[in-house]
């Protein structure tokens, strides 16, 4: 694919404009450019970084988009490249392309090859800083998955490089790309409901220390490839924290990688949940790009619930967004005039002559236990047979990013954004973690009179051996 310079959106001027403005341009996936065909010129030839259960998720959505041709794998999993050439190469067969696609341990080996114009990072928020940024001086466009990094200074970087490198980055906060959470940024942006004076961002509990028993590494397995930067002496190897698979018999990953789960190796669900509510919320209210102020923690002299605080006043609190559904993720808008709710699939609000009755969804609802032992199941016989999740296969969100890396325009949630929503989650654990309030100062990204809070490890953390950011 021919390489061309970045026309259209500049990423100074992206942050002066509205995420609904963004939406409205890019959005809608086209099958042509401009009327045509896509010529073999346009063709986007791309590499995988990770072929675990949500590179599975991403290559279904990746697949259905015209033009787009995989090429190679990466997993430090000999099975998971395996698995994933076989399903890649049945997939070229059906559509009448050449059956190949080629196998790596090493993510270096696809960012050396000129044939792939793009890759999809989809590892453990730990291995996002560095692969993002190889990528992108490697000349390629990344689509890297949700949250952005594993820490501050990671998204800092991985900003500086993606605009010094003029490369096309697109975050997998695919929210940004479903109609219910676009309506909701639209009423908000528009004052549909009036000025914005709180936010309820249900997204979960922060992460735990490390409590899993060791275990034997599998032979299929590269454990020090997986550790890659982290240098903590107390992680080890255990099934949970990498899933395993079976080829003969085919059997895929019975639960997601637990390693989001603990202050280890991962920001639980502050950043898993975070990188979507938390990232809506800010879209709404104009902080792409920016952040919150003052962070305070659940606890800290009676605070009910985490707490964002925002220099135009706006308030966020990590506390449920439903009465009756007190675990369920999603967002309400309370402004002068009025409420927006907004999950997956459902938008709800005050006045419901705003909400299209084709988005509005059904309003999600207390599950009986007998129900909610059905619908696990029902996950792991989808995980089991290759079905994954529905939601993340969604196709828009990575023709979006198609388009982009052929049109040079910026995506809708391109880099400036995840690293403001990653740096607002670990913002969330820091403090929670220091048991008191932190104060940030968004325009300068960095924290005020605070060397504790710098010296956090969510804020920078030294890489292990001869890793470098």
């Amino acid at each position: 694919m021919e390489k061309k310079e970045k026309q259209g959106i500049d990423r100074r001027k992206f942050l002066g404009l509205s995420a609904l403005g963004l939406t409205g341009l890019t959005i809608l996936p086209s099958f042509t450019i401009k009327g045509m065909r896509i010529a073999p010129s346009d063709r986007v030839v791309m590499g995988f970084i990770g072929a675990g259960q949500q590179g599975l998720n991403d290559f279904r959505g990746f697949s259905s988009v015209p033009g787009v041709q995989i090429a190679a794998v990466c997993d430090v999993d000999s099975m998971k490249q395996v698995r994933f050439r076989k399903l890649v190469e049945a997939w070229q067969k059906e559509k009448g392309m050449v059956q190949r696609c080629d196998m790596y341990e090493r993510y270096e080996d696809i960012l050396e090859r000129s044939d792939i114009d793009a890759v999809e990072i989809v590892t453990p928020d730990h291995w996002h800083a560095l692969q993002t940024i190889h990528a992108c001086k490697a000349g390629k466009d990344v689509y890297v998955q949700k949250p952005l990094s594993f820490t501050i200074q990671e998204a800092l970087k991985m900003k500086d490089v993606a605009d010094k490198t003029n490369r096309v980055v697109q975050v997998g906060s695919q929210q940004r790309s479903s109609a219910e959470f676009q309506k909701a940024i639209e009423l908000v942006q528009n004052g549909s409901i009036g000025h914005i004076e709180k936010i309820y961002a249900k997204v979960g509990d922060p992460p735990k220390p490390l409590d899993l028993p060791e275990m034997a590494v599998p032979q299929n397995l590269n454990w020090n490839l997986w550790l890659g930067p982290l240098n903590d002496s107390n992680i080890h190897y255990h099934s949970d924290l990498c899933p395993p698979i079976s080829l003969d018999p085919p059997k895929n990953e019975e639960l997601w990688g637990a390693w989001r789960w603990y202050r280890e190796t991962g920001n639980g669900f502050t950043a898993d949940w975070g990188a979507h509510m938390f990232d809506i919320a800010q879209a709404a209210i104009g902080m792409d790009g920016s952040g919150p102020s003052e962070i305070i923690p659940k606890g800290y002299n009676g605070q009910e619930y985490l707490t964002f605080k925002y220099l135009t006043g706006v308030v966020m609190t990590e506390q449920p967004y439903l009465e009756d559904m007190p675990g369920s993720q999603g967002i309400k808008f309370i402004g002068t005039d009025g409420w927006i709710e907004v999950a997956r699939g459902y938008i709800a609000c005050s006045k419901p002559e705003l909400i299209p009755p084709e988005i509005a969804g059904m309003r999600p609802r207390q599950m009986t236990r007998e129900e909610r032992q059905k619908m696990w199941e029902a996950m792991q016989k989808a995980a089991r047979e290759g079905g994954g999740n529905a939601f993340e296969q969604r196709a828009g969100h990575m023709f979006n990013f198609i388009d982009s890396v052929r049109s040079r325009v910026d995506p809708i949630a391109p880099i400036e954004v995840g690293a403001s929503t990653a740096i607002a989650c670990c913002l969330g654990n820091i403090a929670t973690e220091l048991q008191r309030p932190v104060k940030w100062n968004p325009a300068t990204n960095q924290f005020v009179d605070d060397q504790e809070a710098a010296g956090h490890r969510l804020n920078h953390y030294k890489y292990r051996n001869n890793y470098k950011l």
